[in-house]
């Protein structure tokens, strides 16, 4: 069974009685995930679309591998938004994929209205180059750059 968007699910509910409830939440599962394991099946999918390994990943976030799994598999778990971010970019997410990344991780999304979060908006956009040359352009800007886990909670 394949993941059903927002919409499609929305549309069914609407069909759905008070009764079927429980039949609705079985048929779906797939799709209603909550939390770290929805982030980590999204990412998962979208790097086996991309032909791209975790490993080339986290290096390319400049991740520590071990950490990086375990914040997969949902061994670990990160309250610092850069390193989704991170994950995400290395990743080469668009900027909408990276928005349902953090929804997914229950994170904030990137809002337009906070300098730091607009320009890596753009960034995500424009993907200038590596995680370095990233915050080189965060630190150009007078704004902090993407942590890495060694400062991590």
């Amino acid at each position: 069974m394949s993941e059903k968007s927002t919409k499609e699910l929305a549309d069914i509910l609407g069909k759905t009685h008070l009764s079927e409830f429980d039949q609705y939440c079985k048929d779906h599962k797939e799709s209603m995930k909550a939390g770290k394991d929805m982030f980590s099946i999204y990412i998962k999918n979208i790097l086996s679309e991309k032909g791209m390994t975790q490993q080339t990943v986290f290096l390319k976030a400049d991740i520590p591998e071990r950490y990086g799994y375990k914040l997969l598999s949902g061994e670990k778990h990160t309250k610092q938004r850069d390193v989704i971010l991170r994950i995400c970019y290395a990743a080469e997410l668009s900027l909408a994929e990276t928005q349902r990344a953090l929804q997914n991780y229950e994170m904030p999304m990137l809002y337009a209205k906070i300098p730091r979060d607009a320009l890596l908006m753009i960034i995500f956009n424009e993907r200038p180059g590596s995680i370095i040359e990233v915050n080189a352009l965060l630190k150009e800007n007078n704004m902090a750059p993407l942590r890495t886990s060694g400062s991590q909670d």
